[in-house]
């Protein structure tokens, strides 16, 4: 099969028992039918689980605001079952 994009022919690849088909000039990449529900289906395994909803935040004596810190700012941890799944 041919890429749509550009006419380069398509590598297929097996990934977590996914076959997926890609474009190596343009790395784009194509699922059969199903293939995506799978993906959503191993993904969802994969994931950490939500945490605890956040404790009511008590005012603080000698802020005017009650300053509480966000945990904006930091890195969030890259990776996991789609970047493994991905990486060609």
């Amino acid at each position: 099969m041919k890429c749509p994009i550009d006419g380069t022919a398509l590598v297929i690849a097996e990934r977590s028992g996914v076959e997926i088909d890609y474009c190596p000039q343009c790395r784009g990449v194509w699922l059969d039918r199903g293939e995506l529900d799978k993906i959503i289906e191993r993904s969802a395994s994969y994931a950490p689980p939500p945490p605890p909803p956040p404790a009511t935040p008590q005012p603080t004596r000698g802020h005017a605001m009650g300053y509480q810190d966000t945990g904006y700012g930091k890195k969030k941890k890259r990776g996991g079952f789609l970047e493994d799944l991905f990486d060609f």
